[in-house]
């Protein structure tokens, strides 16, 4: 169970997987990692850094392994972390500093990153999310093509309770190593949909009578004095 940052762990049922060590970083194992972190493995997301890892596991992505430094697993937190993952049965792989820099996206690595299964997308995730909520609020974004911006947009865009977001086509992945630090977990957890043609989406959105609503730098009006609740 998990109440803040603090992890009850109760005695459970199922067996606890022990933590595999890697020396090597030329390892099948650790250069599979790698090539998560570079986007080369369809369907799986890399995640680093102790807070943004902390709230994928709180998620309900599918976790698939975990890589820690031997000095991060050591530590209370990375303690924490470790029995939660035994307890779900995440493999753990415990790894030298100077090999968990080989698998770092950051010049100032925490000594902890995650697999995970990358979350579906589509029209049909933010139809589902519509259903589940009293007002629509989506957002959509034209070739946001900077990692950073892209989970900058979700981050706050979780916070404001939106529906859903609607990423064009040349946008920045929205589940990017980068990216995913910037949003801070938030882009496994608000609805999303890749890669769309703006035509499309437009269209989209007013058969389900959503007012669409252009945001500009050189727009007259002030996003202050629109209702973002009318309806077309």
């Amino acid at each position: 169970l998990l109440s803040g940052t603090t992890w009850e762990l109760n005695t459970i049922s199922k067996p606890m997987t022990e933590p595999i060590s890697i020396t090597s970083r030329n390892n099948p194992r650790i250069v599979r990692v790698r090539k998560v972190r570079d986007g080369k493995v369809p369907g799986e997301i890399f995640v680093e850094g102790r807070r943004v890892v902390e709230e994928v596991i709180r998620s309900s992505t599918r976790l698939i392994e975990c890589v820690m430094s031997d000095e991060f697993a050591q530590s209370e937190f990375g303690g924490r972390i470790r029995n939660r993952l035994h307890r779900d049965r995440v493999p753990v792989i415990l790894v030298s500093g100077g090999t968990f820099k080989s698998v770092s996206d950051t010049i100032h690595s925490q000594g902890v990153a995650l697999i995970g299964a990358r979350p579906l997308t589509g029209p049909e995730v933010i139809e589902n999310s519509i259903l589940k909520e009293r007002q629509t609020l989506i957002v959509c974004l034209s070739a946001a093509n900077d990692p950073s911006n892209v989970g900058a947009v979700l981050r706050t865009a979780e916070a404001a309770g939106v529906t859903g977001v609607i990423l064009s086509k040349g946008s920045a992945d929205a589940f990017s190593s980068k990216a995913i630090r910037a949003g801070m977990g938030s882009n496994v957890r608000v609805p999303i949909w890749e890669n769309a043609d703006i035509a499309d989406a437009i269209k989209w959105t007013r058969e389900r009578r959503i007012h669409v609503i252009a945001a500009d730098g050189e727009a007259k009006h002030s996003y202050a004095a629109i209702s973002w609740q009318k309806r077309s």
